[in-house]
């Protein structure tokens, strides 16, 4: 008996299995659609928001949307998918790194060990992939692996636009502790802004609930009242570390938890002063004439645990942009401290 033969046009059959798979520590910070788009690039982002909607597709057991931040170790629930090679995501090799990348990226790094690398960020840069990005960190990280043979791994991310000190692991091993580290809020982190305003009082707590909305122009988070659906509490420490009168501020903030644009929302709706430079949440009042229409938010230090023990500690310089504003402002430029490991 012959077997009828199978049309080439035919589609491919469904998977019966539900697949369960891990958020790995460079996945870390990821959007879920992201994450979908990198794994199963064929499936269509309807397909996903269906799958979505009606449950299909579940984070550590619990619904989720497309805008969902993975944290590592996290568990993704696949519903049966079609197979075939059409649904994996091609495994092509990272693209060359130029000489004059590899140099741009010996030239960030502010500490290096065995387990870990530290860079000073530039702003501009993005960490990781995205729709109409080509040039982004994440696409570079083989110009980094000084003579190891695992290529470093990112843990967290900083906005495009954000400049300062980032944290790469050097193994695997090495990613899966920092990136506990900051899951579980053991990084201590320093930001610098410098605000339109002067916040009164000039030191406090922003307790400030925000969330996710999506709109005309794409996502962008927004104030929420306690407890209303999709809010996620939001805490920030600041204070005014100089002023030029009422005109600008230079502030520290130390986010305690670590929501997407968290230090731009409460300066710019929890304080009344917004983020030099952040049209997209200060609009005309986040600007002043004659200083750089560009984003003046810094992640100045961080202090965390280290992966072989004991702690770092690592600061990282002004952005040239922010040189300039501190100059034309009259704020002192501070001295950058060397990075320092030490025991606890």
């Amino acid at each position: 008996m012959s077997t009828p033969p199978v049309s080439a046009t035919a589609p491919p059959p469904a998977a019966t299995a539900i697949q369960h798979r891990s958020v790995a520590p460079e996945e870390a910070d990821t959007r879920l659609d992201r994450w979908f788009r990198r794994h199963f690039p064929r499936l269509t982002q309807g397909a996903l928001q269906k799958m979505l909607r009606t449950g299909q597709i579940r984070v550590d057991g619990k619904r989720a949307e497309a805008g969902t931040r993975l944290l590592a170790g996290q568990q993704i629930r696949i519903p049966p998918l079609p197979e075939g090679p059409a649904l994996e995501a091609p495994r092509r090799p990272p693209r060359p790194v130029s000489p004059e990348e590899a140099r741009l990226l010996e030239r960030m790094v502010l500490y290096r060990d065995a387990s870990v690398i530290v860079l000073n960020k530039p702003h501009g840069l993005a960490v990781q992939g995205g729709p109409g990005l080509t040039r982004h960190l994440d696409a570079m990280l083989d110009a980094l692996r000084f003579g190891q043979e695992e290529r470093p791994r990112l843990v967290h991310r900083l906005d495009r636009d954000t400049s300062g000190v980032l944290v790469l692991a050097r193994s695997a091993a090495a990613a899966a502790k920092l990136a506990a580290a900051f899951r579980g809020r053991d990084v201590e982190k320093i930001y610098w802004a410098v605000a339109v305003g002067r916040p009164a009082p000039a030191a406090g707590r922003i307790d400030l609930p925000l969330a996710r909305q999506s709109g005309p122009r794409g996502e962008r988070t927004a104030p929420a009242e306690p407890g209303a659906d999709k809010a996620a509490r939001a805490v920030t420490d600041y204070r005014v570390l100089d002023a030029a009168q009422r005109r600008a501020a230079w502030l520290e903030l130390r986010p305690l938890t670590g929501r997407t644009h968290q230090l731009r929302v409460h300066c710019a709706q929890g304080l009344g002063t917004p983020i030099l430079g952040d049209g997209k949440y200060g609009g005309a009042a986040a600007m002043i004439e004659g200083l750089p229409p560009l984003l003046h938010l810094h992640a100045r230090a961080l202090r965390l645990p280290h992966p072989e023990g004991g702690v770092l500690e690592v600061a990282a310089p002004l952005p040239p942009h922010m040189e300039e504003t501190f100059a034309f402002l009259g704020f002192d430029r501070p001295r950058t401290p060397p990075p320092r490991r030490a025991s606890r």
